[in-house]
């Protein structure tokens, strides 16, 4: 998912209702994290986009999603689930 600090491109030349569509991409040939919509005042202006900047917060975030299971791996134990 997109995080604060996240990098990305304006993807349409108007915004709507507030709203710009961004898109945040990732390094080299990988897909991009996600196009969504930012509130206008979350918006900040930079000189040049850096994936490499999305790439470091990713990991962050990533340790977190490494250490959850899905259901299919693991059906008959569901101690470490939060809901």
């Amino acid at each position: 998912g997109v995080h604060k600090g996240m990098q990305g491109w304006i993807t349409e030349p108007e915004n709507i209702n507030g709203y710009w569509l961004v898109n945040f991409p990732q390094c080299g040939e990988k897909n991009d994290i996600a196009t969504i919509p930012v509130r206008e005042e979350d918006v900040k202006v930079v000189k040049i986009l850096d994936a490499h900047v999305n790439e470091r917060i990713k990991v962050q975030f990533g340790k977190e999603v490494d250490q959850t299971k899905s259901f299919a791996e693991k059906p008959d134990d569901l101690s470490d689930y939060r809901i």
